[in-house]
């Protein structure tokens, strides 16, 4: 029986030539049957890919015998289903690209990379380890490292959701001085997979942020460990047909409608073409436009 799965992985490794780890990489995923995006780098990889759980095993003992890529961090997740030729659904396409970064921050000449990964990252938190500092520590800081819009139906609670809508506004708000006060304090960031918290940790080190930890396979890991029983509250936000992930079966549903306020998890595209505002609706005004310059929306 076909079983749906999607899996996410990252890591950093330096790469002598991604071109042509990309023709490996796209050759693979096509062979195995998978969709989805990956991006190389000469500092490693950063994908999301689903399919039949077979072919998803098959690809992932392939990759992880390529000596760069043996220590790949790896998060499973039950895939929404197959099309009737065995693909994803999760996923239009297979898209296998080469960038200056696999995570865009836009500051490619500020990251290091050796074979250990991140050089000048924080200290790694596991999910326990995470629970343990907060209750020792009353000062200690959650700060999202997600698009502000992804905090909307989930977040750690008390978190600091800095308002960027695109990774690379961080460095623009970490430069601009909004978060100095934190620098004396223990500060932990947190992202879907962790990926992103590799890079953003680093930034703020340099920028002089005195303690910062990163969580060890984002919310993700941390779901899986502690479902909604733990710091964790609502539903994941993750970039693929899904729109979300819920830990367990008493999520709490912590989104709001921008139209009606009424409770929700789900998100949706402006409705107008040109816009590409995330907005959180209900299932009443998925149609939902916005005015991004006015702060309204309307609804058709």
């Amino acid at each position: 029986m076909a079983v749906p799965k999607i899996l996410l992985f990252y890591a950093f490794t330096p790469l002598s030539d991604p071109e042509a780890v990309r023709l490996w990489q796209r050759e693979l995923c096509e062979a195995n049957g998978l969709r989805g995006r990956i991006l190389l780098s000469r500092d490693g990889i950063n994908g999301t890919v689903g399919g039949d759980i077979d072919g998803v095993k098959r690809y992932l003992r392939r990759t992880k015998e390529y000596p760069a890529f043996r220590d790949l961090d790896v998060k499973w997740s039950e895939g929404t289903g197959l099309d009737a030729g065995g693909a994803s659904i999760d996923f239009p396409k297979l898209s296998v690209k080469v960038r200056d970064e696999i995570v865009s921050f836009g500051a490619p000449d500020e990251l290091r990379v050796t074979e250990d990964g991140v050089v000048g990252g924080g200290a790694r938190l596991s999910p326990e380890g995470l629970n343990a500092l907060a209750a020792e520590r009353d000062d200690l800081v959650l700060f999202d490292g997600r698009n502000a819009f992804e905090a909307q139906i989930g977040r750690f609670e008390g978190a600091v959701v800095p308002d960027v809508s695109t990774t690379r506004d961080f460095v623009e708000v970490l430069d601009s001085g909004a978060y100095d006060h934190l620098k004396d304090k223990p500060v932990v960031t947190y992202c879907t997979g962790g990926v992103r918290c590799e890079v953003l940790s680093s930034l703020m080190i340099a920028r002089g942020f005195s303690e910062v930890y990163q969580l060890d396979g984002g919310v993700v890991r941390y779901g899986e460990r502690f479902g909604d029983d733990g710091l964790w509250n609502g539903s994941l936000y993750v970039f693929d047909k899904r729109g979300s992930l819920d830990f367990s079966d008493h999520t709490a549903v912590i989104g709001a409608c921008v139209v009606c306020d009424g409770a929700t998890k789900e998100m949706r595209n402006c409705a107008d073409p040109s816009c590409r505002t995330q907005l959180v609706v209900c299932a009443e005004h998925d149609d939902v436009r916005c005015d991004v310059h006015a702060g309204s929306t309307t609804s058709d």
